[in-house]
């Protein structure tokens, strides 16, 4: 493997794994059923399917491919880094109130059935399981103080999300903004800060803000030996060749597999069941003709034909912190539209008419010889429909003493051209 490598791809790997969305340790923990690849099979594109007919992983691990696809068409030039499985979990708990078109929009993209007893079961027993694997994650709703959430919906969120209920002001936007920040930095151990702009809450309009937080920390368990670490060459997107510190392991058993496109190595963590996957596209391609390759299935299947095998194993150290994403135009491009508009239907929330208004994403990660630490936050903001006073026809007008109600001057407008 004496070959420099695309730092970016690295990365996607990363996207994909360390933050648990597909990670081959909890592949083996719900002991899913192995698909055996048929020869000539790889490759192709999976079969569209209903909702219905979808596994809970598949439904997550579908959407983690099509955003990520989606929000690499603006970053193929970045590093970029996210966590599919906190952009989810904050849009499934909205999902979960959404009502009519609004909900099928939503379905389609998220491949999940509202009332889903399947899915709501994975949903909880993922919570569980990372708890005990070296990773946390917090869920919480923050509705406005006196607005009525639904009683079915509160007992969802909490029962299966784990949620809290968190009643807040937000005519004080930089208060509401601290304290949700607050809360998002603690969950994340200070590694996702001010993730809401003060100026993403309307004092007015904003109804609720539903957050996912997530962390873990994992240890090598099989470490590199800091005094192997060298600079070496890394030929960049642009075909630039730079020195960067890289990690060296040799000769040492991991999983590992490849085909025409990639090889793709798992380096597990110790003490749990978490690996990161990390995809390294062969010479001749590059990260789009490897991500136009993967989707949910064609992934599995790279993760069950992995076998041991004794490797080189070179690794660039590095940490991202990404800017804060804002993921509203990419989730309208994947189909949910209506959610971000006044038409939206989110009366299984509140019986207050509410629309999505913006969806932030910001997320953390950083590699070393020791081992790799990431955290990420998302953050859906609700908003009421205000009242609208749009004088596009005909209308009346009068200036008047308000203290004596006299009227001064009264007059019409049918066409405000100048006469």
């Amino acid at each position: 493997m004496e070959q420099t490598v695309n730092m970016r791809f690295l990365i996607m790997g990363l996207i994909i794994t360390a933050l648990l969305i597909v990670s081959t340790g909890i592949y083996t923990l719900l002991s899913f059923h192995r698909e055996v690849v048929q020869p000539g099979q790889e490759g192709k594109p999976s079969q569209p399917v209903v909702a219905s007919s979808v596994k809970p992983r598949d439904a997550v691990n579908g959407f983690a491919f099509k955003i990520f696809k989606e929000m690499y068409k603006n970053f193929s030039e970045e590093n970029l880094f996210i966590s599919p499985y906190s952009i989810f979990t904050a849009l499934a708990m909205t999902y979960e109130g959404a009502r009519g078109k609004t909900a099928e929009e939503m379905r389609e993209v998220l491949c999940i059935e509202q009332d889903n007893e399947t899915f709501h079961e994975y949903v909880k027993m993922l919570y569980d399981l990372f708890n005990e694997n070296n990773i946390s994650t917090a869920n919480a709703l923050w509705p406005r103080i006196g607005l009525q959430l639904v009683q079915d919906y509160v007992n969802v969120i909490r029962t299966f999300y784990n949620g809290e209920i968190k009643p807040i002001d937000f005519s004080d936007r930089e208060k509401a903004a601290r304290i949700i920040n607050d809360w998002i930095e603690n969950q994340t151990k200070g590694l996702i800060k001010d993730m809401i702009p003060p100026n993403a809450i309307d004092p007015y309009l904003t109804t609720l803000i539903i957050t996912n937080a997530i962390h873990f920390k994992g240890i090598w368990k099989v470490k590199f030996d800091e005094a192997n670490t060298t600079d070496r060459e890394f030929t960049t997107a642009d075909n630039e060749v730079i020195k960067v510190p890289t990690m060296c392991l040799k000769g040492v058993y991991f999983n590992y597999t490849e085909n025409d496109l990639m090889q793709v190595l798992e380096l597990p963590y110790e003490n749990c069941s978490i690996s990161m996957l990390i995809i390294l596209p062969k010479e001749g391609y590059n990260l789009s003709s490897v991500l136009d390759y993967l989707n949910e299935s064609n992934f599995l299947q790279l993760v069950q034909s992995m076998h041991e095998t004794k490797i080189d194993v070179y690794l660039p150290r590095f940490k991202i912190e990404t800017p804060l994403y804002k993921l509203k135009e990419y989730l309208k491009n994947l189909g949910m539209r209506i959610a971000f508009t006044p038409s939206a239907d989110f009366t299984g929330i509140a019986p207050r008419v509410m629309w999505i208004d913006k969806v932030l994403h910001k997320a953390f990660v950083e590699v070393d010889e020791e081992g790799t630490e990431a955290a990420a936050a998302t953050a859906v903001i609700m908003v009421e429909i205000g009242k609208i006073f749009d004088c596009n026809h005909p209308f009346l007008f009068t200036i008047f003493h308000k203290d004596t109600g006299t009227i001064l001057f009264i007059g019409s407008v049918v066409d405000p051209r100048s006469d």
